[in-house]
């Protein structure tokens, strides 16, 4: 059974999960296998579903892990993680909408929307594990 202090492996899992659909999805299209894209593209939409829940239980139930290096690593982690914040939030309509286009048929303007949503999402993927490993994986802890 899940506890609350796996909920941030998890969470790394779906992100991680995601951005390899993503970049699956942009290889499948750009050779013409619209099959694979949109099966591709759905499940990474799905896989992102998930991580909102499983990522807003964590922080409901009040999961938190503060970074604790100092120096410029945390200078580096903290563009990360506000970057990642605020395109976090912008990525949710963007998504929506990109995918409401494809699913109604209205490609050109799906195709249009998925040139300035699918690197943003990527970026938001990739970034969260990024931030999972420097947060969990004992990297980046002070020194007592």
């Amino acid at each position: 059974m899940l506890e609350l202090r796996d909920l941030p492996d998890v969470n790394a899992s779906l992100n991680a999960l995601a951005a390899v659909l993503l970049v699956t999805g942009f290889v499948a299209i750009r050779r013409g296998k619209v099959t694979l894209h949109k099966r591709c593209m759905l499940t990474a939409f799905a896989t992102s579903t998930l991580f909102l829940a499983s990522y807003l239980t964590h922080k409901i139930a009040g999961g938190h892990t503060p970074f604790t290096a100092q120096g410029p690593v945390r200078r580096i982690y903290f563009v990360i993680l506000i970057s990642h914040i605020v395109l976090a939030a912008a990525i949710l309509p963007l998504a929506l909408t990109t995918l409401t286009f494809a699913l109604r048929g209205r490609f050109d303007r799906h195709k249009r929307l998925a040139r300035i949503t699918w690197p943003i999402w990527l970026y938001v993927s990739v970034t969260g594990v990024v931030i999972w490993w420097m947060l969990y994986s004992g990297t980046f802890q002070p020194v007592s």
